[in-house]
Formats: C-alpha cells, structure tokens, sequence
C-alpha cells in the first residue's frame, strides 16, 4: 500500500489527524455554539465599554476637558470594531475555501486513498461488510457528495454554519454602538463613576447571555469578566489620578 497522500501513516490515523485540523478551522474566536453575529455583538460590547471607559478617565483629568472629543474616538472605534469583525470574517471565509479546493483536489487526483478513507470512517460508524462497500460506492459514484461527506466527516467542518461576513461585521458594529453610547451616557450624566458602573453593567449583562447561549457556567464567566474589568479600570483610574491628579 502507498502511504504518500497519508504521509505514513495508517488511514485511521490520517482520518484522526484531519479531523483535528478541521476542528482547529472550525473554532471561532467567540466559540462555536452561538450564532457568529450575536458572539461578535456581545464581545463587541464588552471591549467597547472597557475602550470608552479609558478614554473617559483620560479625557476627565485633562484641564481643558470636551465631551466632543469622546464623542468622534467613540464614532470611529465602533466603525473600526464592524470593519475588522467583517474583515476577520472574509478571511476565515477565504480559509474555508482554500481547504475546498484542497479536498478537490485530492478527490480528484488520489481518488483509492479518498476510497479508503470513506471506509474507515464508516466501519468507525458501524457499517461494516457488503452494506459498508455499498455505501461507500454511492459516495464515491457522486463527486459533490464526496466533497461534502469529506469536509464534514473528515475534517469536521459543517459549511452552512458560517454566516456572510457582512452579518457578522453588522453585529459587531450594534455590539459597539450600543456599549459606546450606554457608556458615554453614564459618564454625561455621572461622570466617570456612571462610566465604569454602566461597563460593569454591560459587561455583566454581555457575559451573561454569551454564557447562557453557549451553555457554559454562568457565575464563573461573569467573575472572571467582572474581575478582569474591574482591575483594569481600577488600575487606569488610580494611574490618572496619581499622574494627572483627578
């Protein structure tokens, strides 16, 4: 048996291998069990308020202090926070098809070892015998559907779970403009102490509901969010105080 497509290795162990690289693909900054727009969204607002809170202490221990300024850097960071959710999203998205072409082209050119791999997968599924070379057959008769069975059996990788990159930069620009502007109402109307309770506010709150869709624990995510919040706008606001005298 020629062992070049598998790179010397078994095809158990190549099936392995490849799964495992597909689930590398597949992770998502945000994970992968909630929709991609609302994880982009969520962890969106939670970087915004933490940004626009900085600016805030900042801007609050400068003599000749303009709300105007806030306004603009908070304009242009939630352009920045859409334009870069959707520009991560196209390059995932350019990965993805990389990795079509490449599972093309090895169908196309190394079609036993497709075959072989085929069958490994579904004897590991429990077809085994005359059913197994039968299934197997149907697969390899029909090119699309092999293409389709080896990226998600093989790699792991279910294509329809990915949104358009525009939605997903749609949902990081809400996520920033609804943290910048609840943000910078808090400091308008509460000076910079409205400012860091409505960050650990939206904070809270984003956290929760990213813990609840993805069915993680939700009193530790929300501690260690709050937490990390918490000494970083605690480390800022002494900073500024002991250097520009708040």
């Amino acid at each position: 048996m020629s062992y070049s497509h598998f790179k010397d290795k078994e095809a158990i162990e190549h099936v392995v291998e490849a799964h495992a690289s597909g689930k590398i693909n597949a992770a998502e900054i945000h994970g992968t069990e909630a929709p991609g727009y609302l994880s982009a969204a969520l962890d969106s607002a939670r970087d915004s308020t933490i940004f626009v809170s900085l600016l805030t202490f900042f801007s609050y221990s400068l003599e000749n202090f303009s709300f105007a300024p806030l306004i603009t850097a908070g304009l242009a960071w939630i352009f920045w926070k859409g334009g870069r959710s959707t520009w991560l999203a196209w390059a995932r998205l350019e990965k993805i098809h990389r990795v079509l072409e490449q599972e093309k082209w090895e169908i196309e050119h190394n079609r036993p070892q497709e075959k072989e791999e085929l069958k490994v997968l579904y004897a590991a599924k429990g077809f085994e015998g005359k059913l197994l070379d039968d299934v197997v057959d149907v697969l390899m008769a029909d090119g699309d559907r092999l293409l389709k069975v080896m990226i998600e059996e093989e790699l792991g990788l279910r294509l329809e779970s990915h949104e358009h990159p525009i939605l997903q930069g749609l949902g990081a620009f809400l996520g920033a403009t609804f943290a910048t502007i609840f943000t910078l109402l808090g400091f308008y109307y509460f000076d910079f102490y409205g400012a860091f309770i409505f960050c650990l506010g939206i904070i809270f709150l984003s956290t929760f509901l990213t813990a609840k869709i993805e069915n993680n624990r939700i009193i530790p995510a929300i501690t260690w969010n709050l937490g990390i919040a918490a000494i970083v706008l605690s480390t800022i606001y002494f900073l500024t105080q002991q250097f520009f005298s708040l």
